[in-house]
């Protein structure tokens, strides 16, 4: 199921290239180079990550977290750089980004099944963003709340250890650490996985807030093998672009120490395959939304003709 909304949304991709080109490179590109650029300027940050990072391991001591745990080391310091790139990157996303989306939900999903050509109007767009926007805030919020879950269970699980004496052996404690870093990515993915689907419910029902990240929940229910399934190749892709821009932009201009002309222009190349990847994403929620809606239908109508059938054969009998 999941390899064929791949191919469904590549195949939709290819079908809208001119609009689609046309929402990366005016409104998704601002967003994807500042996403690039908050991750570049990282190590040059020191004092704003070492602070956040300062705060979030302190909070790992309150809560008695085993401060040998290289799971909660590791996780100290990738959190710290999200929360910085999240800061960095919040006016764009919230401005740009959430438009550009805006846009491919409709051009995916207002065309009655058919890709609309040319870009859509921005008045249209700005009214889906008034049903986008608290949905994103919501999805941040619901993010936030998903990850202190995470770490008050990890909590409790650490410390019925540490009561029981278990902590005190190595082996142990990496399994422990292992299993809640294994937990921690499945229930992450799970919730980037209904945040990014509840964007195009809000979009495509003209609804905003909590509604559209519970319809969200009622759709993936049952389809989170396919969901998930979605979001890998996404989430790899970008993940690729964003280590090519590590190596061929920031490590070469570490080395040279200068902005050369082919510099800039393979910083804007990557970026560019940054935006189109973004594209291709919310296109495949677009598609894993069609999808999911057609099967509950059908399911609706299925569930409607065995109730008719039995009311049948109740009145025969």
């Amino acid at each position: 199921m999941a390899l064929r909304i791949v191919r469904s949304s590549i195949n939709a991709f290819l079908d809208g290239y001119q609009s689609f080109t046309s929402i990366a490179a005016l409104l998704v590109l601002p967003a994807s180079a500042s996403i690039l650029l908050s991750q570049a300027l990282v190590p040059f940050s020191g004092p704003v990550v070492k602070t956040i990072s300062f705060r979030l391991s302190a909070l790992f001591q309150a809560a008695m977290f085993p401060a040998s745990a290289e799971f909660f080391a590791l996780l100290n310091v990738k959190l710290a750089q999200t929360v910085f790139s999240f800061l960095a990157t919040l006016p764009i996303v919230l401005t740009f980004l959430l438009v550009a989306k805006a846009c491919v939900v409709l051009a995916v999903c207002g065309g009655g099944g058919r890709i609309r050509r040319g870009t859509p109007s921005l008045s249209t767009a700005l009214r889906l963003y008034r049903s986008i926007l608290p949905t994103h805030l919501f999805n941040s919020f619901l993010l936030l709340s998903t990850n202190a879950t995470v770490f008050a269970f990890l909590f409790l699980v650490f410390n019925v250890a540490d009561v029981l004496g278990l902590a005190t052996s190595t082996a142990l404690l990496l399994l422990l650490s292992a299993a809640g870093a294994v937990l921690y990515s499945v229930v992450i993915a799970n919730a980037t996985v209904i945040c990014n689907l509840a964007l195009v419910v809000a979009a495509v029902d003209d609804c905003g807030g909590l509604l559209p990240a519970l319809k969200a929940f009622f759709l993936v229910r049952g389809r989170a093998s396919t969901a998930l399934g979605l979001a890998l190749p996404a989430n790899l892709g970008m993940a690729a672009v964003e280590a090519l821009f590590q190596y061929r932009v920031v490590r070469q201009y570490n080395i040279s120490g200068e902005l050369s002309s082919s510099l800039l222009w393979e910083a804007f190349s990557i970026a560019y395959l940054h935006a189109s990847l973004l594209i291709l994403e919310v296109i495949m929620n677009c598609k894993f939304y069609e999808v999911c809606t057609v099967e509950n239908k059908h399911e609706h109508e299925r569930h409607q003709g065995e109730l008719e059938l039995k009311e049948k054969a109740s009145l025969f009998v």
